[in-house]
């Protein structure tokens, strides 16, 4: 396979972007996406709010997407962003990479950023793949991010059934340790569009904030990632069931608990559930009101439009990213 180098491309790596949001209190979307008309919306939001982004694929992604395939994809989304009135700064970023192979495979085709979750393993593990990965990274000019904590759910190829909090005792060792870029770290958040078990007219419990102020008091300066904190938008929830959907009890992160955190060390936030079901809401909606309709322009178009919309919220109102670039 060919090396390409992602500033061939367009791409920039996340180094500038988190310094700029630590020092500007806001956090970088991280979008996840598995089609065209996904990395379309993402790109086209964040160009027309004038916020910098990270666009990211998991590893089930990139094969679905196609690896031949996701170099030009990228090299497209700089140019349909300046398409689209701006030349925002794109980062090409590998979400939850689950072996050194892969991260290397990952930077060799022109991804700017690469994440190594070794979270399921043993602390000196975690920190041993971290390391090899950030090396390997580093001598490109490529940014890695790792995890310290679980996750409870499941999304991709991701899934745990029960979450374990950052210990910040474990995180200055860890950086020393790895020479890592940025930190996922576990305050309460969690993948899928069902992240807590709650009864009727229950609120989804506070993240841990204290974690996250003694992980600033003990690495300040440091950029810290938010993974799972979709929302769980429940308009999109409400479209999806009444259009025949069942999604029952889907829940996510209040946006004011996210809006807070972006003020905070927070210079990324993960959002992969909220996009699938914005576009699953309105093609459901179609296929309900047009039983007839056939025409993948004609559903996946809409779709588009409402991720479009989701997007420049999300960057507008709750991660406080817009307009934070000039043309």
């Amino acid at each position: 396979m060919k090396t390409i180098d992602y500033r061939d491309l367009g791409l920039v790596n996340t180094k500038a972007m988190f310094q700029r949001a630590m020092r500007e209190q806001f956090a970088v979307p991280a979008y996840n996406f598995n089609n065209m008309e996904q990395l379309q919306a993402i790109i086209i939001g964040c160009a027309q709010s004038a916020s910098p982004v990270i666009v990211q694929v998991s590893g089930s992604a990139r094969t679905y997407i196609g690896t031949a395939f996701l170099p030009h994809m990228a090299a497209a989304a700089v140019d349909l962003a300046r398409e689209s009135g701006l030349a925002i700064p794109i980062a090409l970023h590998l979400d939850h990479g689950s072996s050194f192979e892969l991260a290397k495979e990952c930077i060799d085709s022109g991804f700017s950023s690469v994440m190594i979750d070794a979270s399921h393993h043993s602390f000196e593990e975690n920190a041993a793949l971290t390391r090899q990965v950030v090396e390997y990274a580093h001598a490109r000019e490529v940014t890695v991010e790792a995890e310290l904590g679980v996750l409870a759910g499941i999304e991709d190829e991701v899934s745990a059934e029960h979450s374990s909090y950052t210990r910040p005792e474990e995180v200055e060792r860890f950086l020393e340790l790895t020479g890592v870029d940025s930190l996922a770290i576990s305050i309460g958040t969690s993948h899928g569009a069902y992240k807590f078990k709650l009864q009727p007219g229950q609120e989804p419990p506070p993240l841990r904030f204290d974690i996250l102020e003694e992980i600033e008091r003990r690495v300040p300066d440091f950029p810290i990632v938010l993974h799972g904190a979709s929302s769980v938008t429940q308009t999109h929830v409400a479209m999806i069931n009444r259009y025949g959907g069942k999604m029952d009890n889907a829940t996510g992160i209040p946006e004011e608990q996210l809006r807070r955190a972006a003020a905070s060390a927070v210079c990324k936030v993960n959002i992969d559930s909220d996009g699938r079901l914005a576009m699953t809401a309105v093609i459901r909606k179609i296929f309900a009101e047009k039983p007839d309709e056939f025409d993948p322009r004609k559903y996946l178009g809409p779709a588009r439009d409402e991720l479009i919309a989701m997007v420049m919220h999300k960057n507008n109102a709750v991660l406080g990213s817009a307009g934070r670039i000039r043309a």
